[in-house]
């Protein structure tokens, strides 16, 4: 049984790697998916769908014959229901970015899920916490988990190696959250950069103070992609940045999926060095790490690559796309998860 409230047609990384990672599972297991869907605009569950939503897994639970052999809580929020699963069944549950930094925005309700996450932890002790990097796997550490593996995760673009040179915009994909930076890049790297650079972002508003970039005169705000118009758009672009700063609270990118499926896609990816992010890109394989917080160090990145004539960058894109459809691969997501399903 795969349990999740992380599910189409909400859009996001967890949901992507819910989606997927069950495909995956399904060649060599009999699933029984829990899933709650999203809401037709791409936004998450309403809160009454959510709260309502354990009442669905209990259901399910208890018109089965018998206890499943796997129970696969999708995120942390969910591990109560762990607390169904008899000795005989194996007991995973995965653990994503936000499941584990959210304690650090703090406030009465950061305080309060961090107690919820060291509950789990006591009363779960057997479970296996499936961490999407390393910086989630030492947040899982701090509340407690301690069985603990890393499985990073994946992207499934396939596209034709870009042939045109760029365009003189780069592109921002993703929710428009301050841990990811978009006000940051606009107002100390995008300002400094060449007056005929542009920055693209196709994302979803989410955080006000964030929002406000894009009221800069050089930014074009395209809303949330298809994946057919996104692979198209990662290839296009001058670079795909993903300028994440790290907050004084501590909170962090668990992984950063737009960073392996812009390179899949032949797009030249520039991350921060910070967070899953360290994981999501190969250096000077897949793109580039370039240190948060640091605009020179944009700057020059941003540059260098500007000035790449047409048949490096097409040299450079080629083997990035190779590189990340090898190893951020589904059917490598899944058979390293499925070793944790025996205990191994």
């Amino acid at each position: 049984m795969f349990v999740t409230r992380k599910w189409a047609p909400a859009m996001g990384g967890m949901e992507t790697y819910c989606h997927r990672l069950t495909e995956e599972l399904a060649n060599d297991y009999e699933l029984d998916v829990v899933a709650l869907p999203g809401r037709d605009d791409g936004s998450p569950p309403s809160t009454s769908a959510l709260i309502a939503f354990p009442l669905t897994v209990l259901r399910r639970w208890f018109d089965r014959d018998t206890a499943p052999d796997i129970l696969h809580i999708a995120d942390m929020a969910l591990w109560p229901i762990g607390l169904l699963a008899p000795r005989k069944t194996a007991l995973v549950i995965s653990a994503h970015g936000t499941d584990v930094s959210y304690p650090r925005r703090g406030g009465i309700k950061g305080i309060l899920y961090g107690a919820y996450l060291r509950l789990g932890a006591r009363l779960l002790r057997r479970v296996k916490a499936i961490a999407n990097s390393a910086a989630t796997e030492a947040a899982l550490y701090e509340y407690g988990w301690r069985n603990t593996a890393i499985v990073a995760l994946a992207t499934d673009i396939v596209a034709d190696a870009p042939k045109d040179a760029p365009t003189k915009s780069i592109l921002f994909a993703g929710r428009l959250v301050k841990r990811k930076g978009l006000r940051w890049f606009t107002e100390n790297v995008l300002n400094r950069l060449s007056q005929d650079i542009t920055l693209d972002v196709a994302g979803t508003r989410w955080d006000p103070d964030e929002n406000a970039a894009l009221s800069h005169p050089r930014v074009n705000f395209i809303g949330r992609l298809g994946s057919d118009d996104l692979k198209v758009a990662y290839a296009s672009a001058l670079a795909v940045v993903l300028p994440n700063i790290e907050l004084p609270n501590g909170e962090f990118e668990g992984f950063g999926l737009i960073a392996s499926e812009a390179s899949a896609a032949g797009g030249v990816t520039l991350a921060a060095n910070c967070g899953g992010l360290s994981e999501a890109v190969i250096e000077g394989k897949t793109g580039f790490l370039i240190e948060s917080g640091n605009a020179d160090a944009w700057i020059k990145q941003i540059t260098e690559v500007a000035e790449w004539p047409l048949a490096d960058r097409q040299k450079f894109t080629a083997r990035a796309m190779k590189s990340a459809r090898e190893h951020y691969s589904w059917s490598r997501v899944a058979r390293e998860t499925a070793t944790h399903y025996s205990g191994d």
